[in-house]
């Protein structure tokens, strides 16, 4: 089974329960989501890999640790998936963005897909998709598929919050893919909407409600 992080740091925690109030201004929603992906971006790049380089001090020859170049890439989920790629960025500028779009189907309910544009290696890149929100777990599934079937293999998926269901679903699907989240909530309502959840992320960080 996918292994599951809940990084539940204090400044996190703080951050993400103004994130979830009604009363929280779309300004506000957007600086706080990009703050937490940030925050968040600490646990999620642990284990990049390091290569000794020698360096000079002031003081002396030595050698000293650098990332190893290892090639990353960003993906966001359209629309709400947007708002946590700055704050990754900040921490790993050099890396990829690569872009995922989905919408739900309303008879169905099920997520379409209505764009794919990656970079070309994207085969050669440890992956983070990251989406506000993973609730029944289809966009984040639909999305891994996709990226796999263009030969990704080394893929996170983060979130700020999560229904049980939605992880249960993408650790079913995607045993390979690690899940890393702010907050694993309650359930999912019978709207398919995270209880407590923090509402439409994607309404809430684009001010469209």
């Amino acid at each position: 089974m996918g292994k599951l992080e809940v990084i539940n740091h204090p400044l996190i925690q703080h951050k993400l329960s103004i994130l979830r109030r009604t009363d929280t201004s779309t300004k506000a929603f957007r600086e706080l989501v990009d703050e937490i992906a940030m925050l968040m971006g600490y646990e999620v790049l642990r284990d990049l890999p390091l290569e000794d380089v020698e360096i000079e001090t002031p003081i002396t020859k030595t050698v000293q640790k650098q990332l190893a170049g290892k090639k990353l890439a960003i993906v966001p989920i359209l629309r709400a998936g947007i708002g946590m790629v700055d704050g990754l960025l900040s921490l790993v500028p050099a890396a990829k963005v690569g872009h995922i779009g989905m919408y739900r189907d309303e008879e169905t309910l099920q997520p379409v897909e209505y764009l794919v544009k990656l970079p070309e290696d994207i085969d050669q890149r440890q992956i983070f998709v990251v989406d506000p929100m993973l609730a029944t777990g289809g966009s984040a599934i639909l999305a891994v598929d996709s990226l796999k079937k263009r030969g990704a293999s080394n893929i996170k998926f983060v979130c700020l919050v999560a229904a049980p269901e939605g992880v249960k679903a993408l650790q079913a699907a995607h045993p390979d893919v690690e899940i890393f989240t702010a907050a694993l909530d309650e359930h999912l309502n019978e709207h398919g909407y995270i209880v407590p959840g923090l509402g439409d992320a994607g309404d809430r960080l684009f001010g469209t409600k």
